[in-house]
Formats: structure tokens, C-alpha cells, sequence
């Protein structure tokens, strides 16, 4: 099939390649000339593991290729898919400019039948204003659908997620385009039960939910951890006890800085504030919201009160940056937060990340020392600070480390480590969620 994806963002260059990657010739629309470049010469403007063999490969095999001529990409296309951003507005609702001005786009360029296919994160009632958008730009009248078909993709896991998808949802009032969306996806599973097809305001409300669900788990859990610190309780062992019961689960349930990224936080705000255009309190929603932001500050007040408030003339030893592992993405990263606050009061930072140190610069140009290695970052430090639990961070070298660091204090933001054993080897050890 002969596929059209606008915007090469995760999202975009993710499905391009992976779609490219079942044989069909894929497209990939972008008006940054010099990304397109870097592109068709094998060089990723992002991490994300696979990704680069994904995209060589099928570019060496001619199904994927790269163009800023949208107009020539559509005619081409049966199936167009939107997979721009959809930044947060001021108010908390997603900024829907870039794919309404794509819309109007492919309006004027339609030369007969197509799918358009809402990818990027949209709010519900999207569809309709897409559709609308085309219908007033069409050149002749020409029959389209609008479907949405919302992306579930991890970053860090986004090209497995891919291609061995939970589950494909796609919102169509149309049979035909329901049909050849259907044809799209079958090559990704063995049987079509994981296919879930719905009407479309229901997908576009499907993936504001589900991260939503998922935000509302980690905050639930640091809520429950702070608890846990005041009454004595330890937050691990009230996680493992409630996380064997299957209607809970494990994932998304650990104690930490809480969430991060280009998802969850705005996501959260988006729906926060259409509930509030449709006179619907979302409380719950809301208050994950607000947990999340105060778990920052709750771990600040860790240091603070170990550290003092005045902290001029202190070194901190950061151990990563990304809001995840692998992935070099910063944005609404625990980092920034923590970060900022400690050069606010006066302290000087050493940082490391085997994958974000250059999205890092650009944050905070020459505030912070970027170390070459972990262990650099921790040289003459007087604390290390955790936050980002890459697994290069997991079992490191102890006794390294407390020659490094000036005294042995370790704040994990991540609670990664053994309590027990890094106190038996003489660490004052801090983390989230037990009064050590």
C-alpha cells in the first residue's frame, strides 16, 4: 500500500518505518529541509533503540523515502497519516494548529479518494475539525475519511511497540476506511483480535484515558509512599503487596519523581481541560496532576534538610537526565526541576547520561559541569543524586564510588538500590517512600 506520514517526530518516523518495514512504500513528510537531509543519509535526530537499523534499512530497500513536498506525497498516497505535534496551549489544551494547517494542505492536494488518519495525540471532536478543514479546501469533490488511530508507543520501546502491538484502535464511521486500516495492520499480528475498532470520538478519548490511567498509578503510588515515610511503613514492601493482586498489577506502580516526558503531562492537562469545556470535574485526574508536581519538591526537601537551604560551595554528582531510560528526551524530565532548584541555591552540579547530555546543553548551556562517565560526574562531590535509573546505574562499583564522592550520601530518586546493604558499607542512603 502506498502511505504518506507527516511529520517525522517519534511518532512519525517510528510508524513510517515500521509501516515501510511490512513493504508498503512509505513516505515521510517534513518541512525541515535539513532534518529531511540527515534523514536520507541514515542519520536519527533522536533516540530511540532500533530505529536507526529500522530506517537504513528500508531506505536501502527504496520502500521509505523522504520528501517536504506534501502536496506530491498525497496524490501518491492512499493513506495519509497526521503525525505532527500538538504542543500544549497556554490553557492546558492541545495546540491543534500544526494539524489543522496539515489538513488544509492535504485538502488542496487531494486527487481522489483517501484516508486521512489522525496519529498524533488529538483531542476528541478533532476528527470533525479535520474533516471540515479539508472539505473547504478540496479542489474538486473528492470522497475521504477521517479515522483516528492513536499511537501507544513507549518511548525507549517505541519500534517493538510497533511491530508487536497490545492493541490497534481505530476510530472509523466508515466501513471502507475501516477495511483498509484493517489491511494496514493485519501483517503485525497473527490473528485480528487485537484489532479494536470503534467509533472515533471513542479512540480519541481512548488514548487521553489510558495515559491518563497510567499517570494516575504512578502519582497514586507516591502519594502512598509519602504515607508510608510518616507512619513508618515501608513503601517497597506496601508495592509488592498490593502489586501481586492481578487486578492491580506491577507496572507503572513504583515510587519515584513521578512522570515525565511528552505524554503524560500533557496529555493529563489536555483532558483536565476538556473536561472543564464540557462542565465535567475530572478530580481524580487532577489531583494525579498535582501529585505529580509535588513530588519534586518533596524529594527537594530530602536534600534541603539534609543539605541546608544554603547550599553554596556544595558539589552534586547527577546520575541522569533523560525523564527515562533510553531515551535522550528531557522534556518535563524530574531533572530540569531538581536541577534548577539546586543552582537557585547556590550549588554546583555534575551530570551524566549515556544518551541525553547533549539535550542536556541546550537546557542549561554552561550552568552545569557535563562529566565524561558516571563516575566522573561523582569526583569530589558531596552527594550523589539518582535520577534516572538507566540500567548502567544499577549495580555500580560502591567502594568507586565512596572513594569518589567526599562524603557517602546517596539521594535516589528511583529507589534502586539495597537500603540495608548500602548502610552496611557505610552510605547514608535517602530515597522515596521509607524513613531510613
Amino acid at each position: 500500500m502506498k502511505i504518506t506520514v507527516i511529520g517525522t517526530g517519534y511518532v512519525g518516523l517510528v510508524a513510517g518505518a515500521c509501516l515501510a518495514d511490512m513493504g508498503n512504500d512509505v513516505i515521510c513528510v517534513d518541512n525541515n529541509l535539513e532534518k529531511l537531509k540527515k534523514l536520507e543519509q541514515g542519520i536519527i535526530p533522536i533516540y530511540e533503540p532500533g530505529l536507526e537499523e529500522l530506517v537504513k534499512s528500508n531506505v536501502n530497500e527504496n520502500r521509505l523515502t523522504f520528501s517536504s513536498d506534501l502536496d506530491k506525497a498525497v496524490k501518491a498516497s492512499e493513506v495519509c497519516f497526521i503525525a505532527v505535534g500538538t504542543p500544549q496551549d497556554e490553557d492546558g489544551s492541545a495546540d491543534l494548529q500544526y494539524v489543522l494547517g496539515v489538513a488544509e494542505q492535504i485538502g488542496k492536494a487531494m486527487n481522489g479518494y483517501k484516508v486521512i488518519v489522525d496519529k498524533s495525540t488529538v483531542p476528541v471532536g478533532t476528527a470533525e475539525k479535520v474533516a471540515e478543514v479539508i472539505k473547504k479546501n478540496l479542489t474538486s469533490s473528492y470522497d475521504f475519511d477521517v479515522v483516528s488511530n492513536p499511537e501507544f508507543l513507549k518511548q525507549g520501546n517505541a519500534v517493538d511497540d510497533f511491530l508487536m502491538p497490545d492493541r490497534v484502535v481505530i476510530g472509523s464511521n466508515s466501513e471502507k476506511a475501516t477495511k483498509i486500516m484493517q489491511e494496514i495492520y493485519s501483517p503485525f499480528f497473527r490473528t485480528g483480535n487485537r484489532i479494536i475498532v470503534m467509533d472515533v470520538k471513542s479512540a480519541e478519548m481512548t488514548k487521553y484515558a489510558a495515559n491518563s490511567f497510567l499517570a494516575t498509578k504512578i502519582s497514586f503510588i507516591n502519594e502512598i509512599a509519602n504515607l508510608c515515610e510518616k507512619v513508618g511503613a515501608d513503601a517497597e514492601m506496601v508495592r509488592v503487596g498490593i502489586s501481586t493482586d492481578s487486578r492491580i498489577g506491577n507496572k507503572f506502580l513504583f515510587p519515584g519523581l513521578g512522570y515525565g516526558g511528552s505524554c503524560f503531562p500533557k496529555d493529563v492537562k489536555a483532558l483536565i481541560k476538556t473536561g472543564e469545556d464540557f462542565g465535567c470535574d475530572m478530580s481524580i485526574i487532577k489531583s494525579a496532576d498535582k501529585t505529580n508536581k509535588a513530588q519534586r519538591q518533596i524529594f527537594l526537601e530530602k536534600i534541603f534538610n539534609k543539605m541546608g537551604k544554603n547550599l553554596s560551595g556544595k558539589t552534586f554528582g547527577v546520575w541522569g537526565l533523560a525523564f527515562k531510560p533510553k531515551t535522550d528526551d528531557m522534556r518535563e524530565a524530574p531533572a530540569i526541576t531538581i536541577i534548577n532548584a539546586l543552582l537557585e541555591a547556590g550549588a554546583e552540579v555534575k551530570a551524566y547520561d549515556s544518551k541525553a547530555m547533549e539535550t542536556a546543553k541546550r537546557i542549561f548551556g554552561d550552568k552545569i559541569t557535563y562529566a565524561k562517565s558516571s563516575y566522573e560526574a561523582l569526583e569530589n562531590a558531596d552527594a550523589m543524586i539518582l535520577l534516572t535509573e538507566w540500567n548502567e546505574f544499577r549495580r555500580p562499583d560502591f567502594e568507586r564510588i565512596k572513594t569518589l564522592l567526599k562524603t557517602p550520601l546517596i539521594f535516589d530518586g528511583r529507589n534502586q538500590y539495597n537500603a540495608e546493604r548500602l548502610q552496611e558499607s557505610g552510605f547514608e542512603y535517602i530515597k522515596i517512600g521509607k524513613n531510613i
